[in-house]
Formats: C-alpha cells, structure tokens, sequence
C-alpha cells in the first residue's frame, strides 16, 4: 500500500475517533438520564421522584447533546410538577390539617414554579399553584397570575376549564367578573350545583336575592340533600324577612345534618330579628350543647342576654370566646361595649387601649376612646384623642361635637364655640350640638360670647326637633329668652320644663325659675376641672363557664365564613335610656356626648367556626 493511501485511511481513523470522543463528551450525562428515566417509570414516593430531580439535573449539568437535553428538561419538569402536585393534593385534601402545612406548601409551590419554569405549557400545574396561593397567608395576586394562564392555555378542556374559572371566581375581587367567571363555568357544566350554590352566594352578595333563590332551587333540584345549600337558600330568604320559609329550610337543614349548629344560629337569629329574645336564647343554648367552644355561638348567645339586660351572662359568653381566641378582636370590642353599658368606663377605656395597641391607626377606636375618656371627666385626654380623630377625619362630626363638649367642661368656651358650629355644618339636625351651642350662647360670662337670639334660633330647632318634650332643651330656651330680657316667654319654658321634667331636674329648674321671676337671666359658671385622679380600676374576679366534657362534633362543611363588622362609634345619645334627662348642662358639665355600644337589632349572626 502506498504511503499516499496509508496516511488516508489514517486521517480517517483519527477523524472518527474524535468525533466519537466529542459524542461521548456531549453525552456524559447520559448514563444519569437513563437512571433518572428507569426510576420515573417504576417510582413509588417522594423519596424516589426526589432521586429523579437529582439524577436530571446531574445529567444536564454534566452534559447531553440536544435531543437528551431536551428530553431531561422535560423529565425533569414532569417531576417537579408530579412531586409538586402530590404534596399541593395532600395539603387540600387532609383532614384535619396538618400542623405542618406551611413547609409542605413551600416545599410544593417550589417544585411546581420550577416546573412550569421549565415547561410553561403546564394548566394544571398553574391551577396548583393558584390552589395553594389561595390559602391562609397565601399570594393573592400570583394565584390570580397562575389560574388566569391556566384557563388561557385550556382551551378544549373543557371539565378543567369550568374548574379552573370557578377557582378564579374565588380570586374575583370584581363581583361582576366573578359573576361572569362562575356563569362560564356553569355555561360548560350546568349541572353542578357546587357551582350554583356559589354563583348563588355571589348573587346574594350583591343583594341580587331572586337570582340566589333561583341558584339555590336549582342546586337543591340536583341534590335535595345537600345540607348547606337548604341553609344558604335561608338566609336569603331571611333578608326578605321571609321568616317562615326560612324557618322550614332550616329545620330541613337540620333534618339532613344533625350535629350542625348552624342552622340553629340562624334560627335563633330570626328569633332575634323578630324581638323573641327568650326563644332565640332556648335555641342557642341547644347549639352549645351540641359544640361548647364554637365561638358564633357564644357571641350571639352574649348579644341574646344583652338585649335582656343580662349583662353579667353577655360577659361571661364573651370572656369564654376570649380564652378559646385570645385576642379576638370582635369578641374584644363586644367587651367594651358591654363593660361601658354597665357603666364601667375606665375598665372599658383600660380594653379598648389594648385593642389599640394591635390597630393604632384605627380612628374609630380613637374616637370610642375619645368618648370614655369623657364620660369619665378625664377630658384634657379626651380632647387629645378627638383631637387625633380629627385630623384624620377633618369632617367626623361626632369628633368635633365630642371634643367641643370636652372643652365647654373644661371652661374653654370660646373654642367649644367653634367646634359646635362646625360640627352643626356637618350635622345641622343634631339636638346635643343645638343645645348646647345654644346653652352657651345664653349663659357665658364672657360678653364676647354671650348672642341671645341665636341662641333662641338654635334651642327651638332643638325643640322642635324633639318635639317640645326635652325638658333641659325647653330649660336652655329659656335662658336664651331670659338672655334677650324676654322673662315673660322665659318662665313660660322654664315652668313647662318643671313640668316634665324628671324628679331629680326639679331643685336646678326650679332656681332657674326664680331666677328669671327676678329679672335675672343664668350665667354659667367658668371653672377649669383638673384631670380627676382615678384609682386604679379593678375589674371584679368572675367564676369561668366550666366546659362540658363533651366530645366536638365534626364542624359543618360550610363556605368561609366572614367576620361581621367591627362595631363603629355611632353619634350617640344625650343619656342612657334609663337615665333622666337633665335640664341643662351645669357648670362646666354641657349636655355629653356618650360613648355608647352600636348594635344591630339583633346583631347579625357570625358564622358557625370552620376548621
């Protein structure tokens, strides 16, 4: 052979021996891969799906050519989304929830965003990761991202697709996108009535009570033995104070799930919207028995007795809701409330300053504590807080009217002056403000401030307002009569005040008589109180509720249940009901604006707790 030849066939030896090195060199992953794949095929735990993420990213890092690149990627983001999807369903489906299900949706959330990192073309890993994102403490806006994209991406799927806009209606901020989302869902699955009871929600949310009825007749054509649907159809049905049909769908609802309080809550509920407080509380001591520490149960229980004036047993309900949560911040208000109408103003100031201490932004706090302050003399405090309240709430009548009281108490009179009168800009109808505007226009020392017409101009507003049955009202009209030298008119209201007024009114109504049957018109005295030092407030020791022995039930299956309101500071009244009313304000005392609880009649019912 000649050399020529020879060194050919040389060349080509060396040129196939390198190429079979860079093959070898470009699949050096290869043998990771192919454990990777055989384990995939035959896995059994996590632990084994776990090993198939190590061996495709050891496969990829050490190298693959193209194809077996693109085959690990895609292993390697089957897995993700597989190991992922495994824990997300273990998550959503135990019961009861596991303690730890915080790590375990870390855990998934990773492996699942990784996942679609690799492949994006993933629905049902996106609906995943909005499922868990829907959770307790959960993105809110990336689950929203993910169903979104999952529905983009399931056009054809069509059971999928009616699933992924019924989570996604969930997200809906917008109650007409989620209204439309829910009828896309039922356009391809109208025979759901998981679907119905929740577009049915949705629609009674909106107050669209005839098209909830008409969702919630056709889920329980469906599945007539579906508990909570005869209980969702009820309230409806309540808010058209269509009490007796309410009544049957829960005694229904009752019927088909026997260990549930809620159905009795809202039947104690209707017994309480029609004033048959007694019989509300025979039916919620029925649901205590059935589950002792459910907290919707007991708060309603406690409102029950305080529409009987039993406030003793309304505290001793609430104060059981506070050791089962503590720092509940409902039941916590309600305390305040019932420790203030019992009188107990400090106490009540001492809890909603702890209340304050978690919501210090809170104006309506601010200004319930404006108000304690003042029914408890301390009103150099008081204006501090109302004038807190203000300058967050520049048109908070209710502020303004408070804080000028607080100063009339304190002899500041001029700036009681002008906070009245913005306070009547705001709230020209308010008998308190009129009055006691008018109370001072009449009666000041100060010349300066002294205008007996407008003082006339305001407190018959006033009566007129009240109808001429307020006596210190008809007592402050006749002091600014008495103002303008006008006794004649002056005694004829001062003699109608003793007239109807209520015994302890008669000794300061009467001197204001005499006064005026000597020509002489009433100065009010100008005295500055010091902040009154208080003992420290002791809140008397109350024996617990011992709770029943008695096994929980299962909790209902029930659609979350939402936190009622938290009570707001209403204007409140001159004086309790109970109290007399006073003819006037004395020295430095003008008519007080009293803190006082807000309360629906009755107040509506929290749902039953859920696990």
């Amino acid at each position: 052979m000649s050399l020529i030849v020879r060194s050919g066939v040389l060349g080509l030896l060396l040129a196939g021996i390198v190429a079979a090195d860079r093959v070898l060199a470009e699949n050096e992953g290869l043998d990771d891969l192919d454990r990777a794949t055989e384990l995939k095929l035959t896995y059994s735990t996590l632990t084994d799906l776990g090993e198939v993420i190590r061996l495709s990213e050891s496969a990829l890092k050490k190298g693959l050519d193209e194809d077996n690149t693109r085959f690990a990627t895609q292993l390697l983001a089957s897995t993700r989304v597989k190991r992922g999807s495994i824990i997300a369903e273990t998550i959503v489906a135990t019961r009861p929830v596991d303690p730890r299900w915080r790590q375990f949706r870390r855990v998934a959330l990773e492996d699942l965003e990784k996942g679609v990192e690799l492949d994006p073309n993933q629905p049902q890993a996106l609906y995943r990761i909005a499922q868990l994102n829907l959770l307790p403490e959960g993105d809110s806006k990336r689950a929203l991202e993910a169903v979104s994209e999952a529905i983009r991406l399931s056009e054809g799927e069509f059971t999928f697709r009616a699933k992924a806009l019924t989570l996604r209606a969930e997200l809906q901020e917008d109650a007409d996108k989620k209204i439309a989302d829910l009828d896309g869902a039922i356009r391809i699955n109208p025979g759901d009535p998981a679907v119905l009871r929740l577009r049915g929600t949705a629609y009674a949310e909106q107050e669209k009570y005839d098209q909830a009825l008409a969702d919630f007749d056709t889920a329980l054509q469906i599945d007539p033995k579906h508990a909570a649907t005869h209980e969702l159809r009820a309230k409806v049905l309540i808010e058209l104070k269509r009490y007796d049909e309410a009544m049957a769908g829960l005694d229904k609802a009752r019927e088909l799930a026997p260990e549930s309080v809620a159905p009795l809550v809202h039947q104690a509920r209707i017994h309480g919207l029609k004033s048959d407080f007694k019989k509300a509380l025979e039916v919620l001591n029925l649901a205590n028995a059935l589950q002792p520490a459910d907290a919707a149960v007991l708060l309603l229980r406690a409102s029950m007795y305080e529409e009987l004036d039993d406030r003793e047993k309304a505290l001793a309900d609430v104060d059981r809701v506070l050791e089962l949560r503590p720092g509940l911040p409902l039941a916590m208000r309600f305390r305040v409330s019932l420790l203030a109408g019992s009188g107990e103003f400090d106490l009540a100031a001492r809890q909603l300053e702890e209340i304050q201490k978690a919501e210090p932004e809170d104006p309506a706090i601010e200004l319930q504590l404006a108000l304690f302050y003042s029914a408890e003399k301390q009103y150099g405090k008081a204006i501090e807080k109302f004038s807190a309240v203000l300058q967050k709430q520049p048109q908070s009548a209710v502020a303004l009217r408070g804080r000028a009281d607080a100063l009339l108490s304190m002899g500041r009179q001029s700036d009681a002056i002008a906070d009245y009168q913005k306070a009547l800009k705001i709230e020209p109808d308010d008998t308190g403000a009129l009055n006691n505007l008018a109370w001072v226009l009449a009666t000041s020392p100060d010349d300066k401030l002294r205008d007996g017409k407008r003082a006339i101009e305001l407190a018959t507003k006033a009566c007129e307002l009240t109808e001429y049955k307020a006596a210190h009202i008809l007592s402050t009209l006749g002091a600014g009569c008495a103002e303008t030298g006008d006794f004649e008119t002056a005694m004829k209201w001062s003699e109608k005040a003793i007239k109807i007024g209520a015994e302890d009114q008669m000794e300061p109504l009467k001197k204001e008589l005499e006064s005026y049957k000597a020509k002489k018109p009433v100065r009010e005295l100008l005295n500055e109180p010091a902040e009154p030092e208080k003992p420290e407030a002791k809140e008397p020791e109350k024996p617990k509720p011992k709770q029943p022995e008695k096994p929980k039930p299962k909790e209902p299956e029930k659609p979350e249940a939402k936190e009622p309101e938290k009570p707001k500071p209403k204007e409140p009244e001159k004086r309790e009901a109970k109290e007399p009313e006073k003819p006037k304000p004395k020295a430095g005392e003008p008519e007080p604006s009293q803190p006082d609880k807000p309360k629906e009649s009755p107040p509506k019912a929290p749902e039953p707790e859920k696990t």
